[in-house]
């Protein structure tokens, strides 16, 4: 998730690391206008919708030059401000603030997307250069004294100053970052905490580019025996990735997600969904030059050293901090809680499938790579429903038109595709957002939906330009970025279910970006505390289901009629299955993380670590971890979700509770709920405390029961329980 520039830095501070700035200011501003005035990273978007980001002008030599002319104004704008000899006021601190980086911002923005979607061996060279500066900026502003002693006037003086409740919190934000960012160290501190930042930005480059390396490998096919039993959409997809490797009349397994599992979940040949398994799980960690083992252990003593110059006793306390969950203890608490009723769910299907493969005459011990294939076979003769019969009816593009319909009918959002605003490739189309009654445009939504080399694997979410108002109205820009597989040249390309509820989950950030009405950028969207940022997505996940999104836009791509009534009926008998795979595989990952980074000084193998926690864990032998160590990016790429995996969890107790209120009320489609959403959820950014506003929209604190209600295990005896606190992602 992204915010405005300096609260984006300050995450850099803890992210990436450090580098000596030019030191001559005079010739550092010399040096930005020449690059400002021939660099067209630099300038300010033109075009329509407020100006939007000149992707066709994009070549990789530029990055460094624009990225350093920008850090240079922003330095400067910083000096400014810090050396005011007026009494520091919310206005000159911390409103001045807020308005320092545009440029920076702006090159930042395309930097990253750069980054996440078009990655190459040229610019993976100027990331591993440019990281390290960038987060000495961070380190420059956070670390800046004069700086803070204003910053911390302001906050010592907002409850006599006649300030707004946004405003309040946006003073107490500002402080808490800078204290985390090191600003109240001694001198010796800081530089030590330099130095750990500057090492992390390296390693977290690494990581990232050694995972990428490894998920752009692929398996070919060269016989029709090697695809027994593959549907013949993904057959065609296949052969499309052939064909653009220059591979005709063969067919390639792509090593991403939306590849790998339709291909475990149907294909008959156990041998090759062996080989397609042990290439998906064995990412970073091959003993080859792409291994990240080496990494992770570095990773957690720099984190961990840096957590108690701080004051903490752990990473995991460090990050908690300003969590929701506010302690690990409590994430733990819940995590553990369902832990065990999911593992004893995991039994009961390892028993159905066993059963099965016994009576088939299979003659095999189920295994990690049989665990899907059987799963399917379980659910067919459990629920009569073959996941081959949902797939022709979840076509991406009719389910895309489904999200714009939620869109509409919650927020009163329109979507209309444009042309003519630069996109970075050709697979990315552009949407501007309006207001359905008023016509008043809202913003732009991007959307990139498919995989290619150079883009890193996954689902997210991506704010271009934060909503703020705080010197008038700007229209916000937002992505989705995703990796499906393209089919045949002209076919639509068909999903399973699950990357169904993906792309909703994912389109749910997009509209909480959407949605935000605050005037401070800082505050804004999804900048809100990390086991939070979750609820509002994984809620929207639920109007999947709806037989209004079904009915309308769950049509087969070769009829054209809507799923029938049968099919949708056996969906909802089933929406339990397998939720003991589904909740061990993420539970694993996030309590391997949580476990990692409480460790403290313990010297960790990656390897071993994961390998005894489990044990110690009682992990089912036929599941791995969602996101094994060596290519959990999550958690190694980034500090994102260091420590903090767990959110999704968190946040799924709120958003089970919270559709609830649906329930009880009129329906998923419920006015006065999803005017309730809005004011309380979707709206208010980081205005106010997520706990707070969860309970102003469901009238109460979450319950817990709803969520395994929701997975259909039996209720926890202990659990965490939400904690009033506030925090950024």
């Amino acid at each position: 998730m992204s915010r405005n520039i300096l609260s984006h830095l300050l995450l850099l501070v803890l992210v990436i690391t450090l580098f000596s700035v030019v030191e001559n200011r005079a010739s550092e501003n010399n040096f930005m206008n020449i690059v400002t005035e021939t660099n067209p990273l630099t300038p300010v978007w033109g075009g329509n919708y407020g100006g939007t980001p000149p992707f066709d002008k994009v070549k990789i030599e530029l990055f460094k030059p624009a990225l350093e002319s920008a850090m240079a104004e922003n330095l400067a704008e910083i000096d400014k401000i810090a050396n005011d000899s007026a009494t520091p006021t919310f206005e000159n601190t911390i409103a001045a603030m807020e308005r320092t980086g545009e440029m920076l911002n702006r090159v930042a923005t395309i930097y990253y997307i750069w980054q996440s979607n078009m990655n190459s061996p040229e610019f993976a060279k100027i990331s591993r250069e440019m990281n390290p500066k960038l987060a000495e900026l961070g380190d420059k502003i956070s670390q800046n004294e004069k700086l803070f002693k204003r910053i911390e006037t302001v906050y010592n003086n907002r409850s006599k100053a006649k300030l707004t409740f946004e405003q309040k919190r946006l003073v107490e934000d500002y402080y808490t970052n800078f204290v985390r960012g090191g600003a109240k160290l001694g001198a010796k501190e800081k530089a030590r905490m330099a130095e750990i930042n500057q090492r992390l930005a390296v390693l977290f480059n690494d990581f990232s580019q050694k995972l990428l390396a490894d998920e752009n490998k692929y398996l070919v096919f060269t016989s029709e025996d090697d695809l027994k039993g593959l549907p013949q959409s993904l057959i065609d997809a296949a052969a499309a990735q052939a064909s653009a490797r220059k591979a005709n009349g063969k067919w390639i397994i792509v090593n991403t997600r939306s590849s790998v599992d339709p291909f475990l979940t149907y294909s008959e040949r156990r041998d090759l969904r062996e080989k397609v398994w042990k290439m998906f799980i064995n990412r970073g960690d091959n003993g080859d030059e792409n291994d990240t083992n080496a990494i992770i252990p570095e990773v957690l003593q720099l984190r961990v050293e840096r957590a108690k110059l701080l004051g903490y006793p752990t990473h995991a306390h460090f990050r908690l901090a300003v969590a929701m969950a506010k302690k690990p203890e409590n994430a733990m608490d819940l995590m553990l809680g369902v832990w065990k009723p999911a593992v004893a769910r995991v039994k009961e299907e390892v028993a159905d499938m066993q059963s099965l493969a016994d009576k088939e005459g299979a003659k095999i011990t189920i295994e990690p790579w049989d665990y899907k294939f059987y799963m399917e076979k379980v659910r067919k003769a459990k629920y009569d429903l073959d996941q081959n019969e949902v797939k022709p009816y979840l076509q991406l593009d009719k389910l895309r038109e489904g999200m714009f319909y939620v869109a509409g009918e919650l927020f009163g959002f329109k979507f209309t595709p444009v042309t003519g605003v630069p996109t970075y490739h050709a697979d990315v189309k552009v949407w501007e957002v309006t207001n359905r009654k008023t016509g008043k445009q809202i913003g732009l939504w991007y959307f990139d939906p498919y995989a290619r080399q150079g883009k890193r694997s996954g689902a997210w979410m991506n704010s271009y330009r934060n909503q703020k108002r705080m010197d008038g109205e700007v229209t916000t820009i937002v992505s989705n970025n995703s990796n499906f597989v393209k089919g045949k040249e002209g076919e639509p390309v068909l999903i399973s279910w699950d990357d169904a509820e993906t792309l909703f989950h994912e389109f749910g950030h997009a509209l909480h970006g959407l949605n935000s009405n605050v005037t401070y950028p800082s505050l804004s969207g999804t900048n809100v505390a990390r086991d939070y940022v979750e609820f509002p997505s994984q809620l929207l996940e639920h109007w999947l289901s709806t037989p209004e999104v079904l009915n309308k836009y769950a049509l087969h791509y070769q009829t054209g009629k809507p799923m029938p009534k049968e099919i949708l009926d056996k969906i909802e008998k089933s929406s339990k299955f397998n939720q003991g795979f589904a909740t061990v595989e993420f539970l694993a990952s996030a309590l391997v993380d949580m476990k990692m980074h409480l460790a403290g000084d313990q010297k960790i193998d990656a390897d071993k670590f994961e390998r005894e926690t489990l044990a110690e864990l009682g992990m089912p032998k036929e599941i791995v971890m969602r996101h094994r160590t060596p290519q959990f990016g999550h958690v190694f790429s980034s500090d994102g979700y260091s420590a903090g995996y767990y959110s999704y969890l968190w946040s799924d107790v709120l958003t089970a509770d919270a559709y609830g209120a649906f329930e009880e009320a009129g329906g998923p489609y419920d006015k006065k709920f999803g005017e309730r959403l809005v004011k309380y959820v979707f709206s208010v950014g980081d205005t106010i405390d997520p706990a707070e506003g969860y309970r102003k929209f469901r009238g109460r604190d979450p319950k817990v029961e709803a969520l395994m209600e929701k997975r259909g295990f039996a209720a926890p005896k202990v659990v965490g329980k939400s904690k009033k606190g506030k925090g950024r992602n």
